[in-house]
């Protein structure tokens, strides 16, 4: 580093199909070059460095499906919060949430929340990943029961969902709640 600032290095251009793909590559790239400072891998469950590397690149907010759901609703004129906890005292964070109006909105991962159209649990460290998935799966149907305890309309549409259909699915549940309906949870499609 100089004056603070980090040394850029390019290394090339990628243009994989995936961002996982062009993550790879990358990580690849920057190995081949010596940029890469050895890590203790020991104490991970992952099965490889590159494994590692490309979880934790993964977002736990502010994914395209998210952002693109998100700039559709702004465009039409509502507001919300976004990143947010419904109830203050539950730890569940909804990914859009209307407050005045009690409506919660979570645009679930197909790998993270066993998409059943879409789900494709890896043959590396299966026994790892089945009951993660399962645990992911059983925690939203937790946190749907508990926000309609407290009165909420919960929202549920996978990432691979249309925009325009999971958008319709918002403001479903944005007019019946207030039509002061009884809350309730609204999914995209059936898991």
């Amino acid at each position: 580093m100089s004056a603070g600032r980090r040394r850029r290095h390019v290394l090339g251009e990628l243009d994989h199909g995936t961002r996982s793909a062009n993550l790879r590559a990358a990580w690849r790239l920057a190995d081949e070059a010596g940029l890469l400072v050895e890590e203790e891998t020991r104490d991970s469950w992952a099965s490889s460095k590159g494994t590692q590397a490309s979880m934790r690149s993964n977002r736990g907010r502010d994914t395209k499906p998210e952002l693109r759901l998100r700039s559709l609703l702004h465009r039409e004129g509502r507001r919300f919060r976004v990143n947010a906890r419904p109830v203050a005292t539950l730890r569940r964070t909804a990914d859009v949430v209307f407050s005045k109006d009690k409506v919660a909105v979570f645009v679930d991962g197909c790998f993270w929340h066993g998409c059943t159209t879409h789900r494709n649990i890896p043959a590396t460290n299966r026994d790892f990943w089945a009951p993660k998935i399962e645990g992911n799966k059983n925690r939203d149907r937790e946190t749907d029961k508990l926000l309609v305890e407290h009165g909420w309309f919960v929202v549920r549409v996978w990432e691979h969902t249309p925009i325009d259909d999971a958008a319709e699915l918002v403001r479903q549940g944005l007019d019946e709640a207030k039509a002061h309906r009884a809350p309730r949870v609204l999914r995209a499609d059936v898991r």
